[in-house]
């Protein structure tokens, strides 16, 4: 998949938060999406890159990857429930 150009439905700006706040965003954003819609979380933590996957494995949801950009990165999950 080539995460550079997917498009998502929706996208959260977590860039300047520091851990916790991507993951809680994300839970947020989770909701605001239909089943089979892609969530976008921006993300300046790296620690973003073991927290999303796990709450993904965790809460049922698809993981899709990590795009890197010039200081932050961007972390795609579709809602599977």
């Amino acid at each position: 998949m080539d995460l550079a150009n997917l498009k998502a439905d929706k996208t959260v700006d977590a860039r300047s938060m520091a851990c916790p706040g991507p993951l809680l965003e994300a839970k947020k954003g989770i909701g605001g999406i239909t089943v089979g819609q892609v969530l976008e979380i921006q993300s300046g933590d790296k620690g973003s890159r073991e927290d999303i996957p796990a709450w993904c494995a965790k809460t049922g949801h698809e993981y899709l990857g990590v795009a890197e950009h010039d200081g932050y990165e961007s972390l795609f999950v579709r809602r599977k429930k």
